[in-house]
Protein backbone atom coordinates (compact mmCIF):
# COMPACT_ATOMS: atom_id res chain seq x y z
CA UNK A 1 0.00 0.00 0.00
CA UNK A 2 0.62 3.60 -0.78
CA UNK A 3 2.59 5.39 2.53
CA UNK A 4 0.33 8.28 4.43
CA UNK A 5 3.22 10.63 3.03
CA UNK A 6 2.14 9.63 -0.73
CA UNK A 7 -1.61 9.89 0.37
CA UNK A 8 -1.62 13.52 1.40
CA UNK A 9 0.54 14.34 -2.03
CA UNK A 10 -2.63 12.95 -3.32
CA UNK A 11 -5.15 15.06 -1.75
CA UNK A 12 -3.07 18.04 -1.64
CA UNK A 13 -2.89 17.75 -6.01
CA UNK A 14 -6.93 16.58 -5.87
CA UNK A 15 -7.28 19.87 -4.19
CA UNK A 16 -4.65 22.12 -6.25
CA UNK A 17 -6.56 20.79 -9.33
CA UNK A 18 -9.94 20.72 -8.20
CA UNK A 19 -9.44 24.70 -7.28
CA UNK A 20 -8.01 25.28 -10.74
CA UNK A 21 -10.94 23.77 -12.69
CA UNK A 22 -13.45 25.15 -10.81
CA UNK A 23 -12.12 28.68 -10.34
CA UNK A 24 -9.71 29.02 -12.95
CA UNK A 25 -9.01 32.94 -13.49
CA UNK A 26 -11.33 33.82 -10.78
CA UNK A 27 -15.02 33.25 -9.36
CA UNK A 28 -16.40 35.94 -11.31
CA UNK A 29 -19.63 35.54 -9.59
CA UNK A 30 -18.46 36.79 -6.36
CA UNK A 31 -16.03 39.17 -7.47
CA UNK A 32 -19.01 41.28 -9.26
CA UNK A 33 -20.86 41.17 -6.47
CA UNK A 34 -19.48 40.78 -2.91
CA UNK A 35 -16.70 43.26 -1.79
CA UNK A 36 -13.23 41.72 -1.05
CA UNK A 37 -13.62 42.92 2.40
CA UNK A 38 -16.58 41.29 3.37
CA UNK A 39 -16.86 38.65 6.16
CA UNK A 40 -19.42 36.15 6.50
CA UNK A 41 -20.54 32.40 7.87
CA UNK A 42 -21.80 29.45 6.54
CA UNK A 43 -23.08 25.88 7.60
CA UNK A 44 -22.43 22.60 6.36
CA UNK A 45 -26.06 21.29 6.46
CA UNK A 46 -26.68 17.72 6.00
CA UNK A 47 -30.60 17.05 4.27
CA UNK A 48 -30.07 13.34 4.17
CA UNK A 49 -29.34 9.85 6.25
CA UNK A 50 -26.20 8.14 6.52
CA UNK A 51 -22.18 8.25 7.26
CA UNK A 52 -20.81 11.61 7.41
CA UNK A 53 -17.32 11.54 5.57
CA UNK A 54 -15.46 14.30 3.95
CA UNK A 55 -14.76 16.61 7.23
CA UNK A 56 -11.28 16.39 7.18
CA UNK A 57 -10.96 16.99 3.67
CA UNK A 58 -13.03 19.94 3.64
CA UNK A 59 -11.04 21.49 6.52
CA UNK A 60 -8.06 20.98 4.22
CA UNK A 61 -9.99 22.72 0.99
CA UNK A 62 -10.96 25.96 3.24
CA UNK A 63 -7.37 26.00 4.48
CA UNK A 64 -6.18 25.95 1.11
CA UNK A 65 -8.83 28.54 -0.34
CA UNK A 66 -7.58 30.94 2.25
CA UNK A 67 -5.89 29.87 5.76
CA UNK A 68 -7.49 32.68 7.41
CA UNK A 69 -10.90 30.83 7.34
CA UNK A 70 -12.25 29.35 10.78
CA UNK A 71 -13.69 26.16 10.57
CA UNK A 72 -15.76 24.82 13.82
CA UNK A 73 -16.47 21.26 13.23
CA UNK A 74 -19.45 19.54 14.82
CA UNK A 75 -19.16 16.24 13.71
CA UNK A 76 -16.51 14.03 12.33
CA UNK A 77 -15.54 11.41 9.84
CA UNK A 78 -17.60 8.14 10.68
CA UNK A 79 -20.43 9.36 12.48
CA UNK A 80 -24.21 8.28 11.64
CA UNK A 81 -25.82 11.80 10.29
CA UNK A 82 -29.48 12.66 9.72
CA UNK A 83 -31.30 15.42 8.17
CA UNK A 84 -31.29 18.72 9.97
CA UNK A 85 -27.83 17.97 11.51
CA UNK A 86 -25.03 20.93 11.17
CA UNK A 87 -21.54 19.35 10.35
CA UNK A 88 -19.08 22.76 10.72
CA UNK A 89 -19.50 26.12 10.22
CA UNK A 90 -16.89 28.02 8.50
CA UNK A 91 -16.27 31.74 8.94
CA UNK A 92 -14.01 34.39 7.11
CA UNK A 93 -13.88 36.23 3.95
CA UNK A 94 -17.27 35.59 2.23
CA UNK A 95 -15.10 35.37 -1.29
CA UNK A 96 -13.42 32.67 -0.07
CA UNK A 97 -16.26 30.67 1.32
CA UNK A 98 -17.50 30.59 -2.24
CA UNK A 99 -14.73 29.54 -4.14
CA UNK A 100 -14.64 26.47 -2.02
CA UNK A 101 -18.21 25.65 -1.73
CA UNK A 102 -18.55 23.61 -4.24
CA UNK A 103 -15.24 21.22 -4.00
CA UNK A 104 -16.50 21.01 -0.40
CA UNK A 105 -20.14 20.07 -1.43
CA UNK A 106 -19.01 17.93 -4.01
CA UNK A 107 -15.96 15.92 -1.83
CA UNK A 108 -18.50 15.35 1.35
CA UNK A 109 -21.79 14.47 -0.70
CA UNK A 110 -19.35 12.02 -2.86
CA UNK A 111 -17.43 10.73 0.13
CA UNK A 112 -20.67 10.00 2.42
CA UNK A 113 -22.62 7.71 -0.30
CA UNK A 114 -19.27 5.49 -0.71
CA UNK A 115 -18.87 5.63 3.35
CA UNK A 116 -22.71 5.02 3.80
CA UNK A 117 -22.47 2.06 1.00
CA UNK A 118 -18.78 0.82 2.27
CA UNK A 119 -20.91 0.52 5.97
CA UNK A 120 -23.50 -1.42 4.41
CA UNK A 121 -21.21 -4.53 3.85
CA UNK A 122 -19.77 -4.17 6.89
CA UNK A 123 -22.56 -4.91 8.64
CA UNK A 124 -24.12 -7.61 6.74
CA UNK A 125 -20.54 -8.89 7.54
CA UNK A 126 -20.66 -8.89 11.47
CA UNK A 127 -19.84 -12.07 12.76
CA UNK A 128 -17.69 -13.65 10.22
CA UNK A 129 -13.94 -12.99 9.58
CA UNK A 130 -14.56 -11.40 6.12
CA UNK A 131 -13.58 -8.09 5.37
CA UNK A 132 -14.88 -5.94 2.46
CA UNK A 133 -12.30 -4.50 -0.01
CA UNK A 134 -12.27 -1.60 -2.45
CA UNK A 135 -11.00 -1.95 -6.00
CA UNK A 136 -9.32 0.43 -9.11
CA UNK A 137 -13.16 1.20 -10.38
CA UNK A 138 -12.96 4.51 -9.02
CA UNK A 139 -13.50 7.82 -10.19
CA UNK A 140 -10.36 9.72 -12.27
CA UNK A 141 -8.52 11.87 -10.48
CA UNK A 142 -10.13 11.38 -7.03
CA UNK A 143 -8.65 8.01 -6.34
CA UNK A 144 -7.54 8.84 -2.97
CA UNK A 145 -10.81 10.80 -1.57
CA UNK A 146 -12.71 7.48 -2.52
CA UNK A 147 -10.29 5.09 -0.70
CA UNK A 148 -10.35 7.64 1.85
CA UNK A 149 -14.23 7.01 2.06
CA UNK A 150 -13.98 3.76 1.92
CA UNK A 151 -11.91 3.37 5.27
CA UNK A 152 -14.28 5.85 6.89
CA UNK A 153 -17.32 3.51 6.14
CA UNK A 154 -15.47 0.23 7.70
CA UNK A 155 -13.80 -1.16 4.99
CA UNK A 156 -10.01 -2.02 3.69
CA UNK A 157 -8.08 -0.56 0.60
CA UNK A 158 -7.13 -2.86 -1.58
CA UNK A 159 -4.07 -1.80 -3.65
CA UNK A 160 -4.44 2.10 -4.55
CA UNK A 161 -2.63 1.36 -7.59
CA UNK A 162 -0.79 -0.01 -10.27
CA UNK A 163 2.45 -0.09 -8.61
CA UNK A 164 1.76 -0.86 -5.26
CA UNK A 165 1.02 -4.26 -5.24
CA UNK A 166 0.98 -7.54 -8.06
CA UNK A 167 -2.65 -8.66 -8.93
CA UNK A 168 -2.28 -11.27 -11.80
CA UNK A 169 -5.46 -11.50 -13.54
CA UNK A 170 -7.06 -13.07 -16.63
CA UNK A 171 -5.15 -11.31 -19.40
CA UNK A 172 -1.82 -11.59 -17.93
CA UNK A 173 -1.95 -15.32 -17.26
CA UNK A 174 -3.37 -15.45 -21.10
CA UNK A 175 -0.38 -13.26 -22.22
CA UNK A 176 1.92 -15.22 -19.71
CA UNK A 177 1.20 -18.48 -21.29
CA UNK A 178 -0.51 -19.99 -18.12
CA UNK A 179 -1.16 -19.34 -14.47
CA UNK A 180 2.11 -21.05 -13.43
CA UNK A 181 4.10 -19.13 -16.42
CA UNK A 182 2.85 -15.93 -15.27
CA UNK A 183 3.41 -16.12 -11.01
CA UNK A 184 7.26 -17.76 -12.06
CA UNK A 185 8.13 -14.61 -14.55
CA UNK A 186 6.82 -12.47 -11.75
CA UNK A 187 8.96 -13.79 -8.70
CA UNK A 188 11.65 -13.08 -11.14
CA UNK A 189 10.92 -9.53 -12.08
CA UNK A 190 10.73 -8.84 -8.31
CA UNK A 191 13.90 -10.09 -7.46
CA UNK A 192 16.14 -8.87 -10.41
CA UNK A 193 14.67 -5.24 -9.46
CA UNK A 194 14.65 -5.83 -5.90
CA UNK A 195 11.02 -5.10 -5.01
CA UNK A 196 9.37 -6.17 -2.25
CA UNK A 197 5.61 -6.18 -3.39
CA UNK A 198 2.65 -8.72 -2.69
CA UNK A 199 1.78 -11.02 -5.29
CA UNK A 200 -2.64 -11.95 -5.42
CA UNK A 201 -3.65 -14.24 -8.44
CA UNK A 202 -6.47 -14.42 -9.97
CA UNK A 203 -8.14 -18.08 -10.29
CA UNK A 204 -11.12 -18.58 -12.60
CA UNK A 205 -11.67 -22.44 -11.83
CA UNK A 206 -10.37 -25.40 -9.39
CA UNK A 207 -7.32 -26.02 -11.97
CA UNK A 208 -6.12 -22.59 -11.53
CA UNK A 209 -6.37 -22.94 -7.94
CA UNK A 210 -4.31 -26.47 -7.77
CA UNK A 211 -1.81 -24.57 -9.82
CA UNK A 212 -1.06 -21.61 -7.73
CA UNK A 213 -1.07 -23.94 -5.11
CA UNK A 214 2.14 -25.15 -6.62
CA UNK A 215 4.25 -22.28 -6.09
CA UNK A 216 5.34 -20.54 -3.05
CA UNK A 217 4.95 -16.68 -2.21
CA UNK A 218 1.80 -15.61 -3.35
CA UNK A 219 0.08 -13.31 -1.31
CA UNK A 220 -3.63 -14.34 -1.80
CA UNK A 221 -6.00 -16.13 -4.38
CA UNK A 222 -8.61 -13.87 -5.89
CA UNK A 223 -11.46 -16.51 -6.69
CA UNK A 224 -13.23 -14.92 -9.31
CA UNK A 225 -16.78 -15.10 -10.42
CA UNK A 226 -17.39 -18.82 -8.62
CA UNK A 227 -20.92 -19.18 -7.27
CA UNK A 228 -21.46 -20.19 -3.34
CA UNK A 229 -20.25 -24.14 -3.27
CA UNK A 230 -17.63 -23.40 -5.58
CA UNK A 231 -15.99 -21.32 -3.70
CA UNK A 232 -16.44 -23.01 -0.03
CA UNK A 233 -14.63 -25.53 -1.94
CA UNK A 234 -12.09 -23.65 -3.20
CA UNK A 235 -11.97 -21.99 0.27
CA UNK A 236 -11.33 -25.58 1.56
CA UNK A 237 -8.70 -27.04 -1.31
CA UNK A 238 -6.74 -23.59 0.05
CA UNK A 239 -7.09 -24.48 3.00
CA UNK A 240 -4.86 -21.77 4.67
CA UNK A 241 -2.18 -21.70 2.46
CA UNK A 242 -2.53 -18.23 1.37
CA UNK A 243 -5.12 -15.79 1.96
CA UNK A 244 -8.15 -15.69 -0.05
CA UNK A 245 -10.59 -13.43 -2.00
CA UNK A 246 -14.36 -13.39 -3.57
CA UNK A 247 -15.34 -11.19 -6.32
CA UNK A 248 -17.13 -10.47 -9.23
CA UNK A 249 -20.63 -9.09 -9.34
CA UNK A 250 -21.01 -9.61 -5.24
CA UNK A 251 -24.10 -7.32 -3.73
CA UNK A 252 -25.26 -6.35 -0.58
CA UNK A 253 -27.94 -9.31 -0.84
CA UNK A 254 -25.01 -11.86 -1.64
CA UNK A 255 -22.34 -11.20 0.36
CA UNK A 256 -23.23 -12.53 3.53
CA UNK A 257 -23.14 -16.24 1.63
CA UNK A 258 -19.54 -15.72 -0.04
CA UNK A 259 -18.39 -14.63 3.73
CA UNK A 260 -19.93 -17.78 5.10
CA UNK A 261 -17.98 -19.72 2.65
CA UNK A 262 -14.86 -18.61 4.58
CA UNK A 263 -13.09 -16.09 2.12
CA UNK A 264 -11.04 -13.38 4.30
CA UNK A 265 -12.05 -10.67 2.23
CA UNK A 266 -14.93 -9.62 -0.86
CA UNK A 267 -14.09 -6.75 -3.19
CA UNK A 268 -16.33 -4.55 -4.38
CA UNK A 269 -16.14 -1.73 -7.65
CA UNK A 270 -19.79 -1.07 -6.62
CA UNK A 271 -18.17 0.28 -3.16
CA UNK A 272 -17.40 3.15 -5.60
CA UNK A 273 -18.16 3.33 -9.18
CA UNK A 274 -21.92 2.72 -8.68
CA UNK A 275 -23.26 5.59 -5.79
CA UNK A 276 -25.46 8.24 -5.27
CA UNK A 277 -24.57 11.26 -3.51
CA UNK A 278 -26.18 12.05 -0.47
CA UNK A 279 -27.52 15.54 -0.09
CA UNK A 280 -25.58 18.43 1.86
CA UNK A 281 -25.24 22.16 0.87
CA UNK A 282 -23.31 25.09 2.28
CA UNK A 283 -25.58 27.42 3.70
CA UNK A 284 -25.25 31.14 4.99
CA UNK A 285 -25.99 31.57 8.17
Amino acid sequence: MISSKQFEKEIELIIENAIREDVGEGDHSSLACIPKSAVGKAKLLVKDQGILAGVEFAKKVFAYVDPDLEVSVRMKDGEEMTRGDVVLYVEGSSQSILKAERLVLNAVQRMSAIATKTNAFVKKLEGTKTKILDTRKTTPGIRALEKWAVKIGGGENHRFALYDMIMLKDNHIDFAGGVGKAIEKTKSYLKRNDLDLKIIVEARNMEEIREILKTDGVYRILIDNFNFEETKKAVDLINGKCLTESSGGITLETARSYAECGVDYISSGALTHSVHNLDLSLKAV
